[in-house]
């Protein structure tokens, strides 16, 4: 059976819980079109995430890799276009806060998803759920590790599709934050096993 790796976050910044996280988990060794989901949960933490992503990567070769983030204030599913070649932005959770870094100073400046992003946002929005293309992942950890994935994929295993989709809050986060759009739990997880179910029907048919 083929593999898809499904990431998310822990907590982060004023955030006390991460609706990625628990999507994560609840969706971890489910299986869709003949693929296994394999579900981790990575640490906001520039100096360890990426390279725990990488160690991952390399256990479960798996044929696609999405990470999810959380996009506290976007009220749709954002499927990312473009991760860039930066680190900038708040602390982490160990306090470390890059400025104007290079992911890889060796590195290409930008990787392109090669997931099926306006596929993701036809079927979302087909099925009702509110979703757009975004073109910026920003410069904190999702960019970091949509870039990490990306060039993992492209130096190591290009069979392997790769990218990054951001989610809105939660609404028991909101109601913990006040002003801030919000889906509820349920609505999150049937959205991105949409994502899900599209990439691996289109990887399947591929046979």
């Amino acid at each position: 059976m083929k593999k898809l790796l499904l990431t998310g976050f822990e907590p982060f910044l004023t955030f006390s819980l991460n609706p990625t996280m628990q999507i994560v988990k609840e969706l971890h060794n489910s299986e869709i079109n003949n693929f296994q989901i394999e579900g981790h949960i990575l640490p906001v933490d520039f100096n360890h995430s990426e390279k725990e992503l990488l160690v991952l990567l390399d256990k479960v070769k798996p044929d696609i890799h999405i990470s999810l983030g959380l996009a506290g204030g976007r009220s749709k599913i954002t499927p990312e276009r473009i991760a860039i070649n930066i680190k900038d932005g708040d602390a982490d959770n160990e306090g470390h806060k890059p400025q104007d870094e290079w992911i890889d100073p060796d590195g290409r400046e930008a990787y392109f998803s090669t997931l099926p992003v306006r596929e993701f946002v036809d079927a979302l929005n087909a099925a009702g759920y509110p979703a757009e293309i975004s073109n910026t992942a920003g410069t904190y950890l999702c960019n970091n590790i949509m870039y990490v994935g990306r060039k993992y994929a492209e130096e190591t295993a290009p069979h392997m599709k790769s990218g990054f989709i951001h989610i809105p809050a939660s609404h028991e986060l909101a109601i913990e934050h006040g002003r801030m759009p919000s889906w509820s739990h349920a609505d999150l997880v049937a959205a991105i096993r949409i994502c899900l179910e599209t990439i691996t029907k289109q990887e399947e048919n591929k046979q």
